[in-house]
């Protein structure tokens, strides 16, 4: 089943459940309005939308539209919780290696931060930013949507809990990180908002990609038009149900938290590129002595998808320009 959020003047949106070729949708009002109460609701919720879903791909559903992504909201447009990880530990070791700095780790203790998340951005909005000098940075991530999950979920059962997977765009401002990072209490101007593809998908759609609690897909990255990478999510060092367990450990994560898996990151970088570009630029200055990529100017275009082996979108695409924020 695939979900999205489409646009209607509230700050929540519309829910929709969307075909699987992602070529119409149909409301579902009188089941769930939104997917915030959707995923509070997903035990009684879940068996209507799926016979709707499998009426709308067989092309019987009434009332069903033409799905246009420009139209989306990020599937959650916010939400009570959103949490990332650094769950690609090659990722931090490409950086590390690069600038010549040592990072504490803990073994098998992932690294998780509590982020923004009252504003997600949907996958083809403009997204502004005040200036330049801010060095901005994209990033790919996967992530999961969780129902409730009990304090005390232990990573083996924790997977039952993961009710949609999507992927995002983590945008991050280079200039600020390590000024945030030295005060020691996490990122506020560094991270603003995140951008989100347009659908989300519970995991059975994803068939044998799913496995071992990560995505075995690539995440293909354009930008202006330029491929940039192909990173692919089955080399997780920790995979959702170890992050969620890990979270879970000394409190109740509600319906509707989000848990994004930090840069997607594998170590044949240099054949298949990088999810970010201060990964490719610390790849640079390994490789050549200096980093020859520049950070995000006004009026660039970025294109984040992801295919399934038949070549079909999976979850849409995050198709979108940086621009300057206005008044600034």
């Amino acid at each position: 089943m695939k979900l999205a959020t489409i646009k209607n003047s509230t700050r929540d949106g519309q829910l929709v459940v969307v075909s699987r070729d992602l070529a119409t949708a149909v409301a579902v009002t009188q089941i769930a309005p939104t997917m915030q109460a959707a995923l509070e609701l997903w035990p009684e919720v879940q068996s209507p939308l799926n016979e709707i879903s499998e009426r709308l791909n067989a092309g019987r559903e009434f009332g069903a539209f033409a799905f246009d992504p420009v139209n989306c909201m990020a599937p959650l447009p916010r939400a009570h919780q959103f949490v990332d990880a650094s769950a690609f530990l090659n990722h931090g070791d490409i950086l590390e290696r690069a600038y010549k700095v040592s990072v504490k780790k803990m073994p098998g203790i992932p690294v998780l931060v509590q982020r923004q998340s009252d504003a997600f951005l949907g996958p083809c909005d403009d997204y502004p930013f005040p200036t330049e000098s801010d060095d901005a940075d994209f990033e790919g991530e996967f992530a999961a949507i969780l129902g409730d999950v009990p304090m005390g979920t232990r990573a083996e059962d924790a997977e039952g809990h993961i009710r949609l997977l999507t992927f995002l765009n983590d945008v991050s401002m280079r200039a600020h990180m390590l000024r945030e990072l030295g005060m020691g209490f996490g990122f506020i101007q560094t991270k603003p908002a995140t951008v989100f593809a347009p659908v989300a998908v519970t995991p059975d759609e994803l068939g044998a990609a799913w496995r071992g609690g990560r995505i075995h897909h690539d995440l293909r990255i354009t930008r202006n038009g330029a491929w940039f990478g192909h990173p692919n999510g089955r080399e997780m060092d920790f995979s959702f149900g170890e992050l969620i367990g890990h979270l879970a450990y000394n409190r109740r994560l509600g319906a509707g938290t989000v848990l994004g898996t930090g840069t997607v990151s594998n170590k044949a970088y240099l054949q298949v590129g990088s999810a970010c570009l201060a990964e490719q630029r610390a790849a640079e200055m390994i490789t050549h002595g200096e980093a020859r990529t520049s950070f995000i100017r006004f009026g660039e275009r970025l294109r984040f998808e992801v295919l399934d082996s038949q070549g079909q979108s999976v979850f849409g695409a995050i198709d979108h320009q940086m621009v300057q924020a206005l008044g600034m």
